[in-house]
């Protein structure tokens, strides 16, 4: 996937994911991107997970079900990201 389609990806999921996830999420556009990303990234490795057995790197694709999993992600990446920081989500 191109550059390009991976910011698009990175956009959406993780505008989605802020809006879903309770609480304030700091950061900007590039921060929502960022999520976004690594959200794909972390989604796509958990579905391949899923399907085949397998830890495989894969990432989702710049689709309906990319970016659901991408979204899925993305929350399960802000999820952890609290945790680490120990911020509260109220």
């Amino acid at each position: 996937m191109n550059i390009i389609a991976w910011i698009i990806l990175g956009l959406i999921a993780g505008a989605i994911a802020k809006a879903i996830y309770p609480g304030r999420q700091g950061g900007g556009i590039v921060a929502t991107m960022v999520l976004g990303i690594v959200g794909a990234v972390l989604g796509g490795i958990l579905v391949t997970l899923l399907e085949t057995g397998r830890f495989q790197l894969a990432a989702a694709s710049l689709s309906i079900p990319g970016i659901i999993v991408a979204v899925i992600g993305a929350i399960i990446a802000i999820f952890i990201w609290n945790l680490v920081a120990g911020r509260t989500s109220y």
